[in-house]
């Protein structure tokens, strides 16, 4: 598989370094010093795109690798408010479209005890809930993707929880996200659920970045040969 990385940082070469392991080849690489060969002639070498940019240009690149007729594997994060438009964009092009919050096998995994738990706990008023994400310092957007993303499935199932935010809780129906930045840490994140008698917690800890650029270069191998849009749910077989 030939693979086009648009966004050549620190996840880009370890995406490029599992690419190489798994057998694949890297025909293309994006970063800010050389846009200006991010184009359709150099897209179309690829068979597949990842995307890990920032959430400014993330629209605009994926739109140009589907442009180009080259399926697209997005993680870029913080860019919630257009990825209707880039998913509606993608079906009225025939194109193949996947983005992921977190490309973590783990972390997936752990988006799915989340939802059975928030449903779970949906019918127990007692208990409040309360999430938790933890990153280095360079790290750009927060809540992180992950973290808003744990939010939205508490919210899918609870009575209580309206909102999510990144500040202390002024009402009961607001499910605060609290967000710290040190180094070094690759990310964990935390779900707690707490009443006067006990508390139910689950966490996930990264260890490193080589789950997320695993996932990544997974997902590709998935969507490589199909059109439409997908998730990591179906790359794992999680649904």
């Amino acid at each position: 598989m030939r693979i086009a990385l648009i966004g050549y940082g620190k996840m880009g070469h370890m995406i490029e370094e599992v690419a190489f392991e798994r057998g694949h080849e890297v025909v293309l690489r994006i970063s800010v010093d050389n846009l200006e060969d991010f184009t359709k002639d150099n897209l179309s070498k690829a068979d597949v795109a990842i995307e890990f940019t920032a959430p400014e240009s993330a629209y605009e690149n994926v739109t140009a690798c589907m442009d180009a007729g080259i399926p697209v594997v997005s993680g870029s994060t913080g860019w919630n408010d257009q990825l209707v438009a880039a998913k509606e964009y993608c079906e009225k092009n025939g194109g193949t479209f996947l983005h992921a919050s977190n490309f973590s096998v783990g972390v997936n995994i752990f988006f799915e005890v989340n939802k059975l738990l928030a449903r779970l706990m949906a019918s127990q008023p007692e208990y409040d809930v309360t999430l938790k994400e933890v990153h280095h310092t360079a790290k750009k957007d927060a809540p992180s993707g992950t973290a808003v993303t744990l939010a939205e499935q508490i919210l899918d199932e609870s009575m209580q929880k309206r909102a999510w935010v990144n500040d202390i809780a002024t009402s009961k129906d607001q499910l605060f996200i609290q967000s710290e930045r040190i180094d070094p840490a690759p990310g964990t994140h935390f779900v707690k659920y707490t009443s006067d008698i006990d508390d139910i917690e689950i966490i996930h800890t990264a260890h490193s970045r080589k789950g997320f650029a695993l996932g990544a270069v997974l997902a590709a191998e998935y969507i490589s040969d199909k059109k439409g849009i997908y998730s990591m749910s179906d790359v794992l077989c999680l649904g």
